[in-house]
């Protein structure tokens, strides 16, 4: 039974490593638990990762959203995360998780057109 747990807790260990490697601060009071163990992003950091997963599935079915759509769908991140951070209030993770799929969902959208507008400028260099 040990054994068990040692591999869970080893497994939950490089889940957490991995996540501060994204770049979250995995602050305990803004994120999830699941059976006792803190999810290894925020909760904004699982929206946005939630979001992108999504429309990676999207644009593999071909439904595509326009780039200044794209781009829009961040603002409400901006200001639920803007306003949290000179303390107008404190957002909640239901808040920051819907937020975070929003964006996530739009800001892969920027990223595919971005690679797409590079793409055509490197094959027009050489047309």
């Amino acid at each position: 039974m040990d054994r068990i747990n040692n591999k869970k807790i080893k497994f939950w260990l490089a889940l957490m490593r991995f996540g501060a490697r994204c770049g979250c601060h995995q602050m305990a009071k803004r994120s999830f638990f699941f059976r006792g163990y803190q999810f290894p992003v925020c909760a904004r950091c699982t929206g946005l990762f939630i979001g992108e997963i999504i429309s990676v599935i999207c644009l593999a079915f071909g439904f595509e959203i326009g780039f200044l759509w794209g781009l829009a769908s961040v603002i409400p991140l901006f200001v639920d995360g803007g306003l949290q951070y000179i303390e107008v209030f404190e957002s909640n993770n239901i808040r920051r998780v819907i937020t975070g799929v929003v964006a996530g969902f739009g800001l892969t959208y920027v990223y595919y057109y971005a690679i797409v507008f590079a793409i055509e400028k490197i094959v027009g260099l050489f047309a």
